[in-house]
C-alpha cells in the first residue's frame, strides 16, 4: 500500500505534502462476524478540512472524510477511484480495506479553532459514508459533531447509515446553535436490487425511518433520491413507489440524482452488471457512451418525473418555522436536471 504520496491538495506527486506518514499506520483485523474479511489501516491525519476542488459544482467549499474506503460495498460509489491512490484496487479493496483516520475529531477541533478558520460550511458523508459499519466500533462521529458544536460552526451530513441516530442528542443540540442539515439517500424502494447492488447497507425502509425519527426530534431531514439506475430502478412505478415512501416518512424534501458512472466505479459497476443483468451491458454502453454521465435528456426526464410525483404527495419547499436547515447558495443554485458529483452514490 502506498500512503507517502497522499495529498490534500489531490497532488500525489509531492511527498512532503502527504496528510499522513507511512510509519503512522496501524494495520487491525477483527474476528467478528460484522468485520470478517474487512482491514483496518489506523492512521493519524495531518488535516481532516479538506477543500473542495474550485472546479466543482458543489454548493460547499469544505469536507470532513474520517473514513476512506467503505463497507457498504455499494457498486456504484463514485468514490472507489479514490482506493487506487493508494495502490488498492477499486473493487474489493475498496469494500475491504478501510482507512480510519483516528485523529479525525480531536485534529477537526484544533482547525476549527484556528485564527484562519472562518466558520464555513463543512459537509460530510460526500466521498464514503462516515456512518459506514466502522463507526460502531471507532466512534469518531461523535467528537466532531462535538466540536462542530462548540464551535457554532454549520455543518450537514449525508448517509445511508442508520448509526447517524445514535447520535441524536449531539445532532439536538448542534441545531440550537447553528445551522445543521441531514440527508438520507435512498435512490428505491426494490428489496431485490438493494441486497445487490447496496450489500453493505442498512435496507430501504430502515434508512426512511432515520428520516422519521429525525423529524420527530425536530430535525428536518431530506431524501437524496440516488441512484436512480437506468432500467432497474427508473419506470414509472419503481418511482412512484420511492417517491411514496419518502413522502410517507415525513422528508422535507426528495432530490433525485441519476446514476453516474467515473472511472473505478465504471469497471466495477459494469462487472456486476455483466454478473446479474447481462441482457443490458449493451444499453448501458449505448447511455454511457459519451462518458460518466446519463445524457440529459434522460436525466431531465427522471426529475421531471420525481419532481411531479414529489408535488402529488406533497413534498415541497422548506417553510418558515420548520427546523433549521442548511441554507442554499446564493444567488447560484445548481440546477438539478444536469450531472452534479454527489458521493455515497
Amino acid at each position: 500500500m502506498r500512503w507517502e504520496n497522499l495529498t490534500e491538495s489531490g497532488d500525489h506527486s509531492r511527498a512532503d505534502a502527504a496528510l499522513f506518514d507511512a510509519d503512522a499506520v496501524t494495520i487491525r483485523t477483527f474476528d467478528t462476524p460484522e468485520f470478517r474479511g474487512i482491514t483496518f489501516h489506523e492512521v493519524r491525519a495531518r488535516s481532516i478540512l479538506n477543500r473542495v476542488p474550485g472546479a466543482s459544482r458543489m454548493p460547499f467549499e469544505w469536507t470532513v472524510n474520517p473514513y476512506r474506503g467503505c463497507t457498504h460495498a455499494c457498486v456504484y460509489c463514485f468514490a472507489r477511484k479514490t482506493h487506487s491512490y493508494l495502490d488498492l484496487d477499486t473493487g474489493i479493496d475498496f469494500d475491504s480495506q478501510i482507512v480510519v483516520k483516528v485523529n479525525a475529531p480531536e485534529l477537526l477541533r484544533r482547525q476549527l479553532g484556528s485564527r484562519r478558520w472562518q466558520g464555513e460550511h463543512i459537509a460530510m458523508g460526500t466521498n464514503v459514508d462516515c456512518y459506514q459499519r466502522a463507526e460502531g466500533r471507532y466512534r469518531l462521529m461523535p467528537g466532531i459533531i462535538a466540536a462542530l458544536r462548540d464551535h457554532a460552526n454549520p455543518f450537514s451530513i449525508l448517509t445511508k447509515g442508520t448509526l447517524i441516530l445514535r447520535d441524536l442528542d449531539l445532532l439536538t443540540q448542534a441545531a440550537e446553535v447553528t445551522d445543521v442539515g441531514i440527508s438520507v439517500s435512498v435512490g428505491f424502494t426494490d428489496a431485490e436490487l438493494w441486497r445487490t447492488v447496496e450489500p453493505g447497507t442498512p435496507a430501504p425502509e430502515r434508512r426512511l425511518e432515520v428520516v422519521r425519527t429525525l423529524g420527530e426530534r425536530g430535525i428536518g431531514c431530506g431524501v437524496l433520491m440516488a441512484p436512480v439506475i437506468p432500467f432497474l430502478s427508473d419506470n414509472p412505478a419503481q418511482l412512484r413507489d420511492t417517491v411514496r415512501a419518502i413522502a410517507a416518512c415525513g422528508a422535507t424534501s426528495v432530490t433525485p440524482l441519476v446514476l453516474h458512472l467515473r472511472p473505478g466505479a465504471r469497471e466495477w459497476f459494469m462487472a456486476w452488471l455483466t454478473r446479474h443483468h447481462p441482457h443490458l451491458v449493451g444499453r448501458y454502453e449505448r447511455l454511457y457512451a459519451d462518458g460518466s454521465y446519463a445524457p440529459k435528456w434522460y436525466q431531465r426526464r427522471i426529475t421531471r418525473q420525481v419532481h411531479d410525483l414529489a408535488q402529488e404527495y406533497g413534498i415541497g419547499p422548506t417553510r418558515a418555522g420548520m427546523p433549521r436547515r442548511v441554507r442554499e447558495p446564493e444567488p447560484d443554485r445548481p440546477d438539478l436536471s444536469e450531472p452534479i458529483q454527489l458521493t455515497l452514490i
